[in-house]
């Protein structure tokens, strides 16, 4: 694969033998993004879990103290009391089953997360194939099927990210913007491993975290010392 100057320009920043702790990760990452863009800095966390099993399967969801640095659209699905007070704590879109020809029929997806209440959930069940795929169904594990949906809207809003294991086993999720400060990011990321590691699965034989891996959007991955965020 050709990689563009700027590419070839930030990897030099990496040494591919070094592992790095993760104050010098962040701070390549960040030296390394040089997008004209302001490069999300996400992190890509290899398990020894074997998702194939339901009680290894990690799922959850965690406030990073700093945000995403992006602007989160939420639709709720609710009814009555909820729906109002899903509008009044912020949600971008609200509303029950007129909203499912709207996606299904028309390919309406101007939304990053999904919030239901309990009683929603078989209406929203009905649009499985269209937001299974894209990772958007409600979840209780990550805190959107829910009654509280002031909580649910607001957690969102605050920074909230879900993190689960994709199909081989990898955990990707957003930690921040490159135009955070280290301090910032060093936060977010401290907050997501910390989470991370406590969903460690009682049943797990072998390494938990296999290897932790910094990247900016366009830049090149900075492999982290997995033993010093463990201990």
């Amino acid at each position: 694969m050709k990689r563009g100057k700027r590419y070839v320009e930030a990897a030099k920043l990496v040494d591919r033998a070094n592992l790095y702790d993760a104050a010098e990760a962040i701070s390549i990452v960040k030296k390394a993004a040089v997008a004209k863009f302001d490069e999300t800095v996400e992190a890509h966390i290899r398990t020894g879990c074997d998702g194939r099993h339901a009680d290894q399967q990690i799922r959850g969801a965690v406030v990073l103290p700093h945000g995403t640095g992006k602007t989160v659209r939420i639709l709720v699905f609710a009814k009555g009391p909820k729906a109002d007070e899903a509008q009044a704590a912020g949600a971008d879109y609200v509303g029950a089953e007129e909203l499912i020809p709207k996606i299904q029929n028309e390919g309406w997806l101007d939304f990053d997360v999904v919030v239901a209440t309990p009683d929603m959930m078989g209406v929203v069940g009905r649009l499985g194939r269209v937001l299974g795929p894209k990772g958007l169904m409600p979840n209780p594990k990550a805190g959107t099927v829910t009654m509280d949906v002031t909580k649910a809207v607001n957690d969102i809003k605050a920074g909230k990210i879900e993190y689960r294991l994709d199909k081989t086993n990898i955990i990707h999720v957003p930690v921040g913007k490159a135009s955070f400060t280290e301090e910032q990011l060093a936060d977010n990321f401290q907050t997501l491993m910390d989470a991370i590691l406590k969903a460690k699965p009682a049943t797990l034989k072998g390494a938990y975290l296999k290897s932790v891996t910094l990247t900016s959007t366009m830049g090149p991955g900075v492999k982290l010392n997995v033993g010093k965020l463990i201990g």
